[in-house]
Formats: C-alpha cells, structure tokens, sequence
C-alpha cells in the first residue's frame, strides 16, 4: 500500500511556537520525546522492549491529539507526526489534510544522522550522572537539557558540540524548552562548561 503521507518538501520540521507555524503543534519537549522514544525502538533487540517505547510515545502524542508513523524512503527513513484526525482505517485521508504545515518531520537516517543514537544517547546520560556526582542536581538538570538537544538535534555527544551549537543551546533551545527554575537558569552557562570539565573536555565557549 503506497504511504501517502503528505511530501517532506512541504512541511516543516520546526516546531509549535515558530512565528508563522499553527498553535495547535505539540509542544517541542513532546516531539524531541517522540523521536527519542522512537529511535530507543528502532534499535532495540527485544521485541516487547521495542514496543513498550512505542506505545510510550504513541501515549505521549494522544494527548495532544497526535499520531506517529515511520516512513522509509530510498535515502532515509523520517518519522512522520500528525493529526490523528488525518487518519481512517489506518491510512491517510488525503482530503482530510487542509493545513499541511501541522504536520512534522523529524529524519531518523541518512546524511547528518548517525547510525549510533543509542551509544551516543547513553554516552551523553551517563555525563549526566557524572555530573550529578561531582556537583548537584542543578548542574545535573542544565546538562540533561543539554543531552536532549544535542542527542535529539544533532545526534551527537555532548563534547562534540561546536560554539555555534552551545550558544543555539542556551539561547534558543534552554530558554523554550528546559523549563528550568530560576536557580538552574542562573548557572546554566556554568552548567555546559561543567559538563566538558567532567570529562576533562575544552569546552568550546569563549571565556
């Protein structure tokens, strides 16, 4: 059965609160959920494993009205999100899709994804835990912000972020999506550095 969801060239895969975008997108922590959730199943081995995560995120989107489906194209695979009310007996209505700019694209392979999001996520995780016990659960919070938007955006470790990715991270991606307390917000430029000093890493912001 041909997969007729609607063309990739024509819909964003930014998010909710992007001027110009619909109102009614699920929000941008719920779809970096999605993905993650949805790349922890591709690479399970267990079956029963694979499917807790599916059903986890297909949860997660129900809530706003939302459903997931893998497409796999020649050159990639991309994860598809959109309205459950586009959907009859399991297949696109096409006549039903009147606002193709509430759908979202998210690539899950192909140039600029790596093959290794699982080793990767975990690598990230895990200096997270480090600095959870080398500081404290502030610093850990900021860095576990931090694990999401470099695992989720740009599938990579933490210590591989460019300059240019740190400052996306604190002053696009933390301020709308971390949703940390005054506290966290405060150090949070601290935070990133104390996550490549665990690691005995050079972070690359300018001092």
């Amino acid at each position: 059965m041909p997969d007729e969801t609607p063309d990739p060239s024509e819909a964003p895969d930014v998010l909710a609160d992007d001027e110009g975008d619909p109102d009614d997108l699920p929000p941008e922590p719920v779809v970096d959920e999605a993905e993650r959730l949805t790349r922890l199943a591709r690479e399970a081995v267990d079956r029963d494993e694979a499917a807790a995560y599916r059903v986890d995120r297909d949860e997660r989107l129900a809530d706003h009205d939302y459903t997931a489906r893998v497409r796999e194209d020649e050159t990639r695979d991309v994860l598809v999100l959109h309205p459950e009310e586009w959907v009859e007996g399991g297949e696109i209505r096409t006549e039903r899709v009147e606002e193709i700019d509430r759908g979202i694209e998210v690539p899950l392979s192909g140039p600029g994804e790596g093959d290794d999001w699982a080793e990767i996520d975990g690598y990230n995780r895990d200096i997270v835990a480090d600095v959870r016990e080398a500081h404290d659960e502030d610093h850990a919070a900021n860095v576990a912000a931090l694990a999401d938007f470099m695992g989720n955006h740009y599938a990579k470790p933490i210590h591989d972020a460019t300059a240019d990715e740190l400052t996306e991270f604190l002053t696009e991606y933390y301020p709308r999506n971390a949703w940390p307390t005054a506290a966290q917000r405060d150090i949070v430029e601290k935070s990133v550095r104390v996550a490549f000093s665990v690691a005995d890493e050079r972070c690359p912001l300018a001092e």
